[in-house]
Order: C-alpha cells, then structure tokens, then sequence
C-alpha cells in the first residue's frame, strides 16, 4: 500500500515500488523494477530508467532559482532531469531539472547536482558533493565526501577528487563587469587525481594523470603525469609508471 500522489498522465512501469507520501508529477516516466524512497519529489518532466533506486526525501527535477545578484545562473525552465538505468540515488539529494546521468551514477546522500549538468556511466558522486551548472563530469570518476565542483568545469573520465577538494571560476571575486568574460571553472583531464583538501583556482588545467597532491593550491596549468605539491603548487617529479591508467586497466 502507498498514499503516494501521482499524476494521472505519469508513467510508472511494472515492477517499480514507490514509497509512503512521494509526489509524482505530470509528464514523468519511471522505468521498471524501480524502488523509489519515502517523501521523494519528482518533478515534472523527469525520466527515470529501469532499476533505479532513490533514497527518502530526495528531489528529482527540481527547477533552478536565480538569485537577484547571481551571476551564473539564468533564469529559465528547464526540461526535468534524465535518469539511465541502474543509478542509485541517496537520501536527501537534489537534482535538478536539465541534469543528465548516465547508467551506473551512484550518488550518495544529501548531494546537489544542478541543472546542464552531464554525468557519464559508473561515475560516484560522494556524500554532501555539490556540483554547481554547467558541468560536464565524464564516466567511472570518483568525487568523494564534501567536494566543490564549481559551475562551468570540465572532468574527463577515470578523474579521482578527494574529500573537501574546492574549485573556483572567478578571478574577479564578484567585482566589476570585467569578470564576465573570463568565468570559467576547473579542467580535469582524463585520469588525473586530487588530493584531499586541494585548490584549483579558474579556468586552471590539471593535466592528463597529473596528480594535485592534498592541501596545494594549483595556480598555473599543468603537465601530463607530472605530480605538483605546495602552495602555489610546483612540479615535484613524475607519476610512477605503475599508478598510471595504462598499467591499471
């Protein structure tokens, strides 16, 4: 039994369980053998695949909100949020509508993943981990507990964050018209790696297999397989040949 609300013109396929006091709005297409939490929201618009799991109290679909001052948030409808098959979605997240994931995402409790943004298969998205718009993060990363992914990066596939890792994309720090033109976030390129508690300020490139070490501030773009420590952070020789992707696939 279910005092679940759901919109005569939703879609729910057969096999899929829906949880105690969940909303299911108009235009909404749930794939089958789905297990969908207590007190879950799923907006209108939303696609859901087969096999998915969603944890109490989560929002699918939410439509973004533009504060007066907000620079890089525009004010539109967006269509609701893309869900493949297989992704398991925690407790208390929120998705907004315009987000795309692939089959295979996991995503932990109480992270927010914001609209245009894309996440390819088998990706983890870690507890409290926010990415902000206008993010393309490819497929099987990890972005552990409590990591920043600032609006308009870029993540290349096989990318490890760790925990507490903070990104940036304005060089300005909200002041005068000139910023603007430069907003943009961090670039991690395939197979590089962050180390827990790490800065990469705008616009900065973190190479291909270049390791960010903990806690350095990255201020200048990197080189392939190189490992960079301190603050600013500086060449410290190279990545070990057996920690690169070519000798662990």
């Amino acid at each position: 039994m279910t005092s679940a609300p759901i919109h005569p013109k939703a879609i729910v396929e057969s096999g899929t369980t829906i949880g105690h006091f969940t909303v299911i709005e108009d235009d909404v297409h749930i794939g089958k053998d789905c297990r969908i939490g207590h007190h879950v929201v799923i907006k209108k618009g939303s696609r859901i695949g087969n096999g998915v799991q969603v944890g109490d109290h989560t929002i699918i679909g939410q439509q973004p909100m533009r504060a007066a001052n907000s620079a890089v948030t525009v004010e539109t409808t967006q269509t609701g949020a893309v869900i493949g098959n297989s992704v398991r979605i925690g407790s208390a997240s929120i998705l907004y509508a315009g987000c795309t994931l692939a089959e295979d995402v996991f995503v932990a409790d109480l992270a927010t993943i914001r609209e245009e943004v894309q996440i390819g298969i088998k990706t983890i998205v870690g507890r409290g981990v926010a990415i902000e718009n206008k993010c393309s993060i490819g497929s099987y990363c990890k972005l552990e507990t409590n990591a920043y992914i600032t609006a308009y990066s870029t993540i290349g596939d096989r990318v490890f964050v760790a925990p507490g890792v903070l990104t940036s994309n304005d060089n300005f720090i909200g002041r005068t018209e000139e910023r603007f033109k430069h907003f943009k976030g961090a670039v991690l390129e395939t197979g590089s790696r962050v180390g827990v508690g790490a800065i990469l300020l705008p616009g900065i490139e973190l190479a291909s297999e270049a390791v960010l070490a903990a806690g350095a501030i990255l201020t200048k773009n990197t080189e392939p397989s190189v490992i960079y420590k301190g603050v600013p952070a500086k060449a410290a020789g190279p990545v070990p040949a057996e920690q690169l992707l070519s000798s662990n696939q």
